[in-house]
């Protein structure tokens, strides 16, 4: 590379930067110590010089280092596609012709576009966007998302994906229409304003693959039940879904079968198949898959084997290392936790039981005659149901169970927390309070038992059971299976520090629901009863990320009340639009089958949070009267992989350091904080494991209040944090009424690998 290319490149990157004088004179000194090492000085070389200069007090290298990258992905594109690099693009059409022939694009996009409305649309790509990119941001894309054959040689370009994004989520919208909604997708993507989801910024446009990022079913207690649920899991890895699990309706290890006394092992085998399903169908070939495993603290398992399963002491044979696990609680083992003595000591007790035996001997029914077990129930403000039920069933005198401290249950929760991550936190009564579609089951009946592999999705669920077998007139042997509610999860998220700071996010949130409501529309799921509970209730998840970076731009600080007031303001505002959104879809194209008798259309739900200036007043009633599209609207993922992609922070957490090496299996690079300067590094350097968590806990308690569904949320803690300390924490958030907490991050435990699929 020569000094004219890298005074290209300086041209361009000052525009990125509105040309301040300083940013011109940074960059003139990176290229002129580039070209001053040697004059032809090769590829990776150069990268690499550029790569080794990030630091906090040169973090633009980083812009240097991404704009060398792109014109060696440039140069590769062109090579494959022919035509001179000098063009950085080539034609669009061609480009879509040539995949789809290979078989790499799926054929939908040549028959559903003219080859007219194509070039329209090439032609409004956008070079220089591509210059908006740090240089992690576009490697990841690169790396892990661009088309290209089956040799791994590169075709797509980076603005070309976003094109391709926006062209098959709005391929079915009204012809006279679809062109300048795909514009304003491709707005809304070129722009870093927003990501998709993993699966969707993977897949969208081609041949493969399915566009949803994560799955939770609920297990029926039967042999049936629970092989038929590792079938369609597995189906769902294949195609890149992390998967959340609820085991709780399975017996527990001594329970009888078929009245056989003590032949049950358990959920802790189940869970080890459950493991050796996600190390052996991996997803797309590209990592094993991700599962989360949810128990309730009231199972008769959790104490035997479900909380040791990923620590390292104990039984290698009840152990499941690849899974991850989370613990649903209600509220009265909480308060259990704050019974003490005269000593201060706690005293509390707590009984499990196994849910098969519970149903056996209590002969709860629902008005179909169907038996309920104690996993059914939750508690409401006014009235406990739950607890009315569990004390039913301690004091039923034939009704077997374990009896252990709470605290104790709670001091091998933490232990386990401190060592592996999880289990993630799942607060049972408080996510089926705030349910806006707990109309289906009734007052007091539990209609959500868990959440995700991240923890920041929350919707109705039901185990699948098979219904009758038989031999069809061709000799076929058919199962009917009667669907249950088997969750969806379709996400995007905001990027917050650009498009707050560019004055966007009104015009940005009905752009997002449109493309999340056609995720649901126009791709099918390889298991039947997901796909119908997505067009049942279609759920969507419209998050955000870069918190911490956005709290850095506006000048304030994580520890303080302002950013939780922030919080309060800016999460309402984008809880607004985004249902304001979702009631313009339904307007358009009608609500979700389910909406008649929800909260949403009752208006409970905005009166339980309070919505009551004239705004909201008035949305209320354009939702009785058109009702919403989608059941569930708002949900907050980690978002770190597409974070990056984004040129932000994390999801809704601190910065992990103001400068660190970002490292995965095939790469490591220094990274620093995003538009890290002399100001903003004072809003930084309290990083993830230096700040109060509490301060944490009130900005999430703030945002949760305008979420209706859960948020990713981490504790980050030091590794000599006390029990009691940690136990502070986890009581805070739950009298916060944060609905579920994701990882326990202690600073002596290796980084844990974050859920890609969730990513958005």
């Amino acid at each position: 590379m020569n000094k004219t290319s890298y005074l290209e490149m300086n041209s361009s990157l000052n525009l990125i930067h509105n040309g301040t004088e300083k940013y011109k004179l940074d960059t003139s000194k990176m290229i002129e110590k580039l070209v001053g090492l040697e004059e032809s000085m090769h590829y990776e070389t150069a990268l690499q010089y550029a790569l080794n200069q990030i630091s906090m007090d040169a973090p633009n290298w980083t812009y240097l280092a991404a704009n060398l990258y792109l014109h060696e992905l440039y140069r590769k594109a062109a090579d494959q596609r022919g035509y001179l690099p000098v063009k950085k693009y080539g034609n669009f059409y061609e480009l879509i012709s040539k995949l789809t022939k290979i078989g790499i694009y799926s054929e939908d996009i040549l028959n559903q576009y003219t080859k007219e409305e194509i070039e329209q649309l090439g032609g409004i790509i956008a070079p220089e966007r591509d210059e908006l990119f740090q240089y992690i941001g576009i490697f990841l894309l690169a790396d892990r998302y661009l088309a290209k054959d089956y040799e791994g040689n590169v075709y797509e370009l980076p603005q070309e994906r976003f094109m391709i994004i926006a062209m098959t989520l709005m391929k079915h919208e009204p012809k006279e229409k679809r062109l300048d909604f795909v514009k304003e997708a491709y707005w809304a993507l070129s722009n870093l304003y927003m990501t998709v989801a993993t699966p969707t910024l993977a897949n969208a446009g081609k041949s493969f693959g399915q566009l949803s990022s994560c799955f939770i079913d609920t297990v029926d207690d039967s042999l049936d039940g629970i092989y038929l649920n590792n079938w369609d899991i597995a189906r769902l890895s294949k195609d890149g879904g992390g998967i959340g699990i609820y085991l709780g309706k399975v017996r527990a290890l001594g329970s009888d079968i078929k009245k056989f006394k003590g032949n049950s092992s358990g959920v802790v085998p189940w869970i080890r198949l459950l493991n050796d399903t996600a190390v052996s169908v991996d997803q797309l070939g590209q990592r094993q898959g991700a599962i989360a495993v949810y128990l309730d603290v009231f199972h008769k398992d959790i104490m035997n084997g479900f909380l040791d399963l990923k620590t390292n002491n104990g039984d290698e044979r009840r152990k499941a290392h690849d899974v991850f696990t989370g613990v649903a609680v209600p509220d009265l083992f909480m308060e259990k936790l704050n019974e003490v003595d005269d000593q201060g000591r706690s005293i509390g007790e707590w009984h499990t039981f196994c849910p098969h035996q519970v149903k056996q001997v209590m002969g709860w029914k629902d008005e179909k005659g169907n038996a309920l077990g104690l996993e059914d129930f939750y508690d409401e403000k006014e009235r406990k149901y739950f607890s009315e039920k569990y004390e039913e069933a301690v004091n039923h005198p034939l009704l077997p169970r374990i009896t252990y401290r709470a605290m104790d249950i709670m001091a091998r929760i933490m232990i386990s927390q401190l060592e592996t991550g999880t289990p993630y936190m799942f607060y049972r009564d408080e996510v089926n309070r705030q349910n806006p579609n707990k109309h289906k089951e009734g007052t007091g009946r539990t209609s959500i038992y868990c959440s995700n592999l991240c923890t920041e999705i929350i919707q109705n669920m039901s185990a699948t059971t098979i219904v009758k077998e038989y031999e069809d007139e061709d000799g076929n042997i058919v199962i009917v299976r009667k669907p249950g509610d088997f969750v969806v999860c379709n996400l995007s998220s905001i990027n917050l520090p650009r498009a707050v700071t560019h004055g966007v996010v009104e015009k940005l949130i009905p752009i997002q629901m449109r493309m999340l409501d056609n995720v649901i529309e126009h791709h099918s799921i390889s298991v039947g009863q997901a796909q119908a509970t997505n067009k049942k209730y279609r759920g969507v998840g419209l998050g955000t990320f870069g918190w911490h970076h956005l709290l850095a731009l506006e000048g304030i600080y994580w520890e303080s009340e302002e950013a939780v007031s922030y919080a309060d303001r800016l999460y309402e505002d984008i809880a607004y639009y985004t249902i304001r959104s979702s009631m313009e879809l339904a307007k358009e194209k009608g609500s979700y089958p389910e909406f008649n008798g929800s909260e949403w259309h009752t208006g409970e739900y905005f009166e339980r949070k309070e919505y009551h200036t004239s705004r909201w007043k008035g949305l209320r009633k354009d939702v009785a009267k058109y009702g919403v599209r989608n059941g569930w609207m708002m949900a907050v993922a980690p978002n770190s992989s597409t974070a990056k992609i984004g040129g932000s922070t994390d999801g809704i957490d601190p910065l992990y350091a103001v400068e660190y090496a970002e490292e995965k299996k095939n790469f490591k690079f220094k990274v620093t904080a995003p538009d890290l300067n002399h100001v903003t590094y004072n809003y930084y350097r309290r990083t993830r494991h230096t700040l109060d968590q509490l301060w944490s806990i009130k900005q999430n308690a703030a945002r949760q209040r305008h979420i209706d569904q859960s948020i990713s949320f981490n504790f980050y803690i030091r590794h000599d944090i006390k029990a009691k300390e940690l136990l502070q924490l986890h009581m805070e958030a739950w009298k916060k009424g944060l609905k579920t907490t994701y990882y326990v991050r202690s600073t002596s435990q290796s980084e844990i690998e974050a859920c890609e699929v969730c990513q958005s």
